[in-house]
């Protein structure tokens, strides 16, 4: 169920301790106890001076590089091209990159023909959602054995971008799509063997992506001044996380709900969420409201809004930086209209179902696609391209 009206009285009881000193007998209790009362230690504090906000993000990046453990980034072998296909106004290219000894990363490369080494264009790592192949960022036919297409129009990230002169990398999520392996019939199980290998599925998604942007950097077609990482739902961790290790991107844009994680675990009474969200040790750092305030001043695009309270941490990011028109913030259609975001301001109860959850966030399932009416204006105008055609 979606509605509103159908979450409302099946609520679940909150977790809470029934012994008179407080102890937790239940494992479950005592996490979300912990997860409640946790105070990640480098949380964002809008009572930080602008010396201490620079020296904040400067440890945050610090330790979210050593949460990630990212391996060193080589283009050796060099990237290899596939094909080159002529189409409407751009050519699609399939490349073959190299990150590590063992492994191939099959991208699609989007690029339109009034780019060249004389006239660079911008460009955009468009990073998917759960299951989301290349093809359907390209708006190209579907290959066998994906999953049946929602929202084909709008989510066609890297044809909306290419349409506009932008350079559009997509760059698949771990275990999914061209990724995947037939012989294994669940590839989130491989959330957990990464974990086993010393890593995270997040770590890899990142560093397969940095790789991705550091060979975008080298293309004769693209002006490295002008990089965005563009992340819908699955993609927009990446594309944040990436943001504070690359301080040398344009922009970024997280086209997905804006919330804390820890906040989800502990008023839905930890209800399970994918084993590929998770980073060990990194909530006691920080949660990603304060990875997008560390983003600041570079222009931030919040696609799918959130709770106000929540948001308010990133602007006051953004005012503490001198720069709160670099971040822009709007909400899926059915929250457009600041009328109906009627549950800001509410106290948020525990015991909530996911959906429920959401609609305090200003959000829905229903509503959870690329949003290109809002994000390819907002990219044409932060990377310099001006007002798209209609």
């Amino acid at each position: 169920m979606s509605t509103e009206e159908a979450k409302q009285g099946n609520r679940l009881a909150p977790i809470r301790s029934h012994r008179a000193d407080g102890r937790f007998t239940s494992t479950a209790g005592w996490v979300h106890h912990r997860l409640k009362t946790l105070r990640p230690a480098l949380a964002f504090d809008p009572r930080m001076t602008a010396d201490e906000f620079l020296a904040w993000k400067r440890e945050v990046r610090r330790r979210l590089t050593r949460l990630l453990a990212l391996p060193r980034v080589s283009l050796e072998p060099p990237p290899k091209l596939i094909s080159d296909e002529p189409r409407d106004g751009y050519s699609l290219q399939r490349w073959e990159l190299y990150p590590e000894p063992d492994s191939v990363l099959p991208v699609l490369l989007l690029v339109p023909d009034c780019a060249s080494r004389s006239h660079r264009a911008p460009g955009v790592l468009c990073l998917p959602g759960t299951d989301h192949p290349n093809e359907w960022l390209a708006g190209e036919p579907d290959v066998p054995g994906t999953p049946p297409r929602r929202f084909v129009t709008q989510n066609a990230m890297a044809l909306h971008l290419v349409r506009c002169g932008m350079v559009a990398l997509c760059v698949e999520n771990p275990g999914t799509a061209s990724l995947a392996e037939p012989r294994v019939s669940d590839w989130r199980r491989q959330s957990w063997e990464l974990v086993w290998l010393g890593t995270s599925y997040e770590a890899l998604s990142v560093f397969h992506k940095r790789v991705a942007l550091r060979w975008l950097r080298t293309l004769p077609m693209v002006d490295r001044r002008r990089l965005a990482a563009c992340g819908h739902s699955l993609g927009g961790k990446p594309s944040v996380l990436l943001g504070v290790l690359e301080p040398s991107l344009r922009a970024v844009v997280w086209n997905s709900g804006a919330y804390d994680w820890r906040l989800r675990h502990v008023v839905t009474n930890l209800k399970p969420v994918a084993p590929w969200h998770y980073i060990p040790g990194f909530i006691r750092w920080f949660d990603y409201l304060d990875l997008k305030a560390a983003l600041a001043p570079m222009p931030l695009l919040l696609s799918e809004g959130g709770r106000a309270e929540g948001l308010e941490k990133v602007r006051q990011a953004y005012a503490l930086a001198g720069a709160p028109d670099a971040l822009t913030v709007s909400y899926v259609p059915s929250f457009r209209d600041a009328s109906r975001r009627t549950r800001d301001g509410e106290p948020m109860p525990e015991g909530l179902e996911q959906e429920e959850f959401l609609l305090y966030q200003n959000g829905t399932n229903d509503e959870h696609y690329f949003k290109d009416d809002v994000t390819v204006p907002w990219l044409c105008r932060a990377l310099g391209l001006g007002r798209p055609a209609p």
